[in-house]
């Protein structure tokens, strides 16, 4: 059941209150059992304070994990970022982000580095993955999100907070896998179908637009919401910000699937919540133009793609290593763009630590499809 809860600001005194009004109204947390161990997936996309509203507020994961530590859990807060899944890198990130404020409230953070494999017959395009194994100790988990943009799947929240289960090192390989948009939404939906959260979270308090996920411009919005199905939390979460559900690759493929309703209602009492101005990414939805003749040369005029913006790059190469294309080359201190080799993961645009690598779209995709 999708329910929502204002939450203005990200201070102790609100947060708490805030916390246990949105659980008891999903449903309260009966289902928690003195001594299990109770595994919160925040997002820690990158070593980022928590007021750029990239990752998960500490505050809010703090007083998640006291409420479940007053049931008796055990409480295990972790998520596998960009980059290198150590302890060197982890810790940085915990510490940049807040994220030891947790031990203080009774939970702990994660510092299992272990991977497994996995098997998924039932998948549609993740039939075999790896994935943290801090998971695997776990009796039951809560997917915790950030509301925020995307360059890729246009919106990052429940549904896309789960490729945080995949390492690291390994998310590069899983989108050069699955270069076209359809197949890595499947695969999201497929994490999402492997795990199965017991219950899904977004912190909406301060989310994120424009460049997003990791260097947007934080924006309020004053809500916490809940979902046991993270499909239909993101179709809400498409709504508060102005997007049309149907034109997210994650929230096509579920539906296709069969797992999220074609008639999803939404609560009346987010109207006051809708912000239709949110800047969004740049349209990607460019099905009309398939099955003709010029499909492949109108695709590759209309589609958003990487874009450097010179006056904020500072040649520092990180596009260029976190490539899984390897499209990106750095030549005078700037990178340059193999068009035809790149796959559009938009992984330059993520991890640029200046913002200088931005999703854009031609001007005869903007005259078309505005």
């Amino acid at each position: 059941m999708l329910v929502l809860e204002p939450c203005p600001s990200y201070s102790p005194e609100v947060c708490r209150p805030a916390m246990a009004r949105l659980l008891k109204a999903a449903g309260g947390l009966d289902w928690v059992r003195p001594g299990m161990t109770v595994g919160v997936k925040i997002n820690l996309v990158a070593a980022l304070k928590p007021d750029s509203a990239a990752t998960t507020h500490p505050a809010l994961v703090c007083a998640l994990v006291e409420l479940l530590r007053e049931r008796g859990a055990n409480v295990l807060v972790g998520d596998s970022p960009g980059g290198l899944f150590n302890g060197p890198a982890l810790e940085r990130i915990y510490s940049i982000t807040g994220m030891k404020a947790v031990e203080a409230v009774g939970g702990q953070l994660n510092r299992d580095f272990s991977c497994k494999q996995a098997r998924f017959p039932e998948a549609k395009s993740a039939k075999r993955f790896e994935y943290t194994g801090w998971l695997d100790s776990c009796d039951a988990l809560i997917n915790f999100c950030k509301l925020k943009t995307h360059g890729m799947m246009g919106l990052s929240a429940a549904v896309k907070n789960l490729f945080g289960a995949v390492p690291g090192t390994r998310k590069p390989e899983m989108h050069y896998q699955f270069p076209q948009v359809e197949d890595f939404a499947n695969m999201l939906v497929d994490l999402n179908e492997y795990f199965r959260p017991q219950l899904n979270l977004v912190d909406a308090v301060v989310g994120m637009e424009g460049n997003g996920p990791t260097m947007g411009t934080p924006r309020p919005l004053g809500l916490l919401l809940a979902d046991d199905n993270p499909y239909r939390l993101d179709t809400a979460c498409a709504a508060l910000i102005g997007e049309d559900p149907a034109a997210l690759p994650a929230l096509s493929a579920a539906r296709a699937r069969g797992l999220l309703p074609e008639d999803t209602p939404l609560p009346k009492e987010m109207t006051p919540f809708l912000r239709p101005d949110w800047n969004r990414p740049p349209r990607r939805d460019i099905r009309f133009v398939r099955g003709t003749p010029l499909s492949p040369v109108l695709t590759f005029l209309l589609q958003a793609r990487p874009k450097v913006l010179p006056a904020q790059c500072v040649g520092c190469g990180k596009c260029a290593r976190v490539c899984p294309a390897k499209a990106i080359r750095m030549q005078r201190h700037r990178p340059s763009i193999d068009r035809k080799a790149c796959i559009r993961c938009f992984c330059c645009q993520e991890f640029c630590p200046k913002g200088a690598m931005i999703s854009h779209r031609s001007a005869i995709a903007r005259l078309l499809t505005p």
